[in-house]
């Protein structure tokens, strides 16, 4: 039997990225004018970011503890081995839910053989993982490289998220070190980064040309090898952004592929309307 990958929805890939590869999707939940949907099946991401510009408040809340159960019980009785590339610990409780139930179900199947990484990743950097982990599946790669290339891709993937407003994430609680970047002048861009899984502001910029200015001169400073990189692009319809930014990447780096995907409900739902993250290596695996 082939290796099984799991991802939850924070991996903000299109549904038919999973359907084509096999791969199981597990989704988090959305919460709206009080109604629970799941990501990317219930819920479109216009929906939320109308819902924000109108003043309204979303939820989310992790994978449900009983769908992890439901999940590796039945791989446990069909003996099938998996990897779960989980959303980042820094920003949701899925990962130790992940963790909490294999363990209770290894009690009963104590040869289950899954493993759960932590991408400390979000959106489309936790998805490059996903994808990569797709490709060494694909190759017929033993289950301990495939979790040792994914382990350091994770370790080594740069997140750089320019946001349209702050107040999105502050109101979520999903960005540490804010209230430092809260309030200024008029058409000031933070830029954001992660740092041990988290949200961390870094820098705070006058007008979107900096921004994107400074999203290169960053890629240059941190990058390995970027013409020999899969770049990774994720917006929240920021299609004017994504266009400058996707041409920049391109003349300045030259880089193997751009993937670009949309930011999707659970996620665009703490970064808002007109987010733009960029998802790029430091380091490349030998």
């Amino acid at each position: 039997m082939a290796l099984t990958i799991i991802t939850d929805s924070g991996a903000d890939l299109p549904l038919s990225f999973y359907q084509e590869n096999n791969v199981i999707l597990l989704s988090l939940k959305v919460q709206l004018d009080g109604n629970e949907y799941d990501d990317l099946i219930e819920i479109e991401p216009s929906t939320i970011y109308q819902a924000m510009r109108d003043g309204k408040v979303p939820k989310t809340a992790q994978v449900p503890p009983n769908k992890f159960e439901e999940l590796f019980t039945e791989m446990a009785k069909n003996k099938q081995d998996g990897v779960y590339i989980a959303f980042s610990s820094g920003l949701s409780g899925t990962y130790s839910t992940a963790i909490m139930v294999l363990n209770q179900v290894k009690e009963d199947y104590p040869d289950f053989n899954l493993t759960v990484i932590d991408s400390t990743c979000a959106s489309l950097g936790h998805g490059l993982l996903v994808m990569e982990a797709v490709r060494l599946v694909q190759q017929s790669v033993d289950k301990e490289k495939l979790v040792s290339q994914i382990e350091f891709i994770s370790h080594h993937m740069e997140s750089l998220v320019s946001v349209h407003e702050l107040d999105y994430l502050a109101r979520g609680g999903r960005l540490s070190k804010a209230s430092a970047f809260v309030g200024g002048l008029l058409n000031i861009k933070p830029l954001i980064d992660m740092e041990d899984g988290k949200l961390v502001p870094i820098e705070k910029l006058r007008g979107k040309k900096k921004v994107l200015n400074r999203i290169i001169e960053l890629m240059k400073e941190r990058g390995e090898q970027l013409d020999q990189q899969i770049i990774g692009i994720s917006h929240a319809e920021a299609d004017d952004t994504l266009q400058e930014i996707k041409m920049m990447i391109n003349e300045t780096f030259h880089p193997k592929e751009i993937v670009i995907t949309d930011i999707g409900s659970a996620i665009g739902a703490h970064t808002g309307p007109g987010t733009i993250a960029i998802f790029f290596l430091n380091k490349m695996p030998s």
